[in-house]
């Protein structure tokens, strides 16, 4: 007897369901197919999510989360830390995806579609937190992600998390805000349904 497909996985109080999710598959079925990667749940976010348990920020109120595919490291702020999320992406094509992933967990963020170089410092200014997970994957990336977190730093934004597997894309990204804004690069390893592990880059702003 062939065992059912997993349609949901728990991690750290949040569900997040399969490709199998009978939603996910209505969303496909609608004709939605993200084109910039955002078409999965990414590990980094399960790090990031593990490190903001062990790490709660103290200021959490307003939390933009970038390039945020599924949006999960959003709804988890939603959910766990009661914040209020908007979650930004350039690919619009992740919105009805994040949408289902946030009913499954009873929140809702607000969608945002932007790329990184259209995030201003006056727009930035607005968020306690800046969020992030495996969003400097392409050499093209490395210094329009550098660029926000400087506006993210001048915008006063208090806290600014990004997550990585350790490409050498994000290290060189990382080592450029080590240089210019004494960030930590802390590595991180989480367990349990879903095990990952890479590094966290980690600007205290307050």
């Amino acid at each position: 007897m062939s065992q059912k497909p997993r349609l949901t996985r728990r991690f750290r109080g949040v569900s997040m369901p399969t490709a199998s999710h009978p939603a996910i598959r209505r969303v496909k079925r609608e004709g939605n197919y993200p084109s910039i990667h955002g078409n999965k749940l990414w590990k980094s976010s399960a790090l990031l999510i593990d490190y903001l348990e062990k790490n709660p920020p103290e200021h959490h109120g307003k939390v933009i989360d970038v390039g945020c595919g599924w949006g999960i490291g959003g709804i988890w702020c939603a959910s766990k830390l009661g914040s209020s999320v908007t979650s930004v992406d350039a690919d619009p094509d992740v919105f009805p995806f994040l949408t289902e992933v946030a009913k499954l967990n009873k929140v809702s963020t607000e969608p945002l579609v932007k790329r990184f170089d259209q995030l201003s410092t006056k727009m930035l200014s607005d968020y306690d937190v800046l969020i992030a997970a495996d969003i400097c994957f392409w050499d093209e990336l490395v210094k329009p992600v550098f660029n926000m977190v400087n506006r993210a730093v001048k915008a006063g934004v208090k806290h600014i998390y990004i997550a990585d597997p350790e490409r050498s894309t994000f290290l060189e990204m990382a080592e450029r805000c080590i240089d210019k804004h004494c960030a930590d690069l802390i590595e991180w390893k989480a367990r349990g349904s879903m095990e990952a592990r890479g590094a966290i880059m980690v600007i205290e702003n307050a």
